[in-house]
């Protein structure tokens, strides 16, 4: 019985990176970490890891000293009414049932409890307005960009515009702002014929602004956040979380940032002064923390805006830090972060959808 569930469990001494390779395989979001003969340690989610990342933890550092210990786990005896009880008021989709030696013999999954009665992935409200940057020329989609505007280019049978908007109205958002500029009357004239039943607000560059010089646009229009993303990107991430996690740091800017692993097909050479060989490693693999180009940003922050000027996002981030202002960073995983700004990353992007 245990095999059927081999993708979610990870050996204790694998390295974070492993399990973040392994989380990004498996829809379920969680590993379980054991050892010997499937003997539980304890359980991992891509917050666990986020947390790891964030205190500075290593990517090559093992996932017994990462995973969270007190995992929710049941006995053979075990009570089902009461289980169902706990498991939805702490919305777990696996318990392990266990023996006397913490080996686990099989697993309580949400599904076969709840017969598909009750939905385990309920989505709570993104309460703040999303802002998508859509002013582009878009040219590293030439050709399609010298006749559609980037925001338009298809993804399947809708655009990509209208597949960002849908990631967020998965989460109830109904307030939408998109910065337009370049064949802004194409998009314009798209969406009067498509007539959303969301609420949509064009925000007018007359000259290239930037990032964030289009957010000056909204300056005394909003009191709370925003959620500003490009409109060449599509992040899978619980957004709620991400507001949260933004909250609780008092972050004034928050970066959402994917881990990018590199493997270098040749041995890289430290040397000393004078040339001497310290040491060489063969074929290494470097792992950076990349901007996606989504972001939570505070309204307070557009009165540090330019009125009119382009002013990119890295200015922006530039000014807070210089005055002290709070910039944080939200990790998620590399096939969290699809990028379909670019005609190669773009047919990766309909691979991945399956378009």
């Amino acid at each position: 019985m245990i095999k059927e569930f081999k993708s979610i469990l990870i050996n204790k001494n694998a390295t974070v990176k492993d399990a973040m390779k392994q989380l990004d395989k498996t829809a379920e979001k969680i590993l379980f970490v054991v050892e010997g003969d499937n003997i539980l340690v304890g359980s991992l989610t891509d917050g666990d890891i986020r947390r790891w990342i964030l205190k500075e933890g290593s990517l090559n550092d093992e996932v017994k000293d990462v995973c969270y210990k007190g995992t929710y786990t049941v006995g053979s005896n075990y009570d089902l009414e009461e289980v169902k009880d706990k498991i939805l008021k702490l919305k777990i989709v696996y318990v392990p049932i266990i023996d006397e030696n913490k080996r686990i013999i099989e697993f309580l999954i949400w599904d076969k409890l709840f017969d598909g009665k009750i939905e385990r992935k309920h989505k709570e409200r993104l309460e703040i307005p999303v802002v998508i940057m859509a002013g582009g020329k878009g040219t590293r989609l030439d050709p399609f960009t010298k006749i559609l505007p980037k925001p338009l280019i298809p993804i399947g049978d809708k655009t990509i515009l209208e597949f960002i908007i849908e990631k967020f109205l998965g989460y109830q958002a109904n307030n939408f702002y998109i910065s337009v500029n370049h064949k802004a009357k194409i998009i314009k004239s798209y969406f009067e014929e498509l007539q959303p039943d969301y609420n949509l607000t064009f925000l007018d560059e007359n000259k290239p602004l930037g990032t964030a010089g289009a957010l000056k646009l909204l300056e005394g229009k909003i009191d709370k956040e925003i959620l500003l993303t490009n409109c060449d990107i599509i992040i899978e991430a619980d957004y709620v979380e991400l507001l949260k996690h933004h909250r609780e740091n008092r972050n004034l800017l928050t970066i959402v940032a994917s881990l990018k692993h590199f493997d270098i097909p040749y041995g890289v050479c430290e040397i000393s002064e004078g040339g001497i060989l310290k040491n060489i490693t063969e074929k290494p693999e470097l792992s950076f923390l990349i901007n996606t180009g989504m972001y939570i940003i505070n309204s307070k922050v557009f009165e540090i805006i330019p009125t009119n000027e382009a002013f990119d996002m890295t200015d922006l981030i530039t000014s807070l830090i210089k005055t002290g202002g709070k910039v944080g960073v939200y990790p998620i995983s590399e096939k969290s972060w699809i990028d379909i700004g670019e005609w190669n990353e773009y047919k990766k992007a309909l691979e991945a959808l399956r378009i």
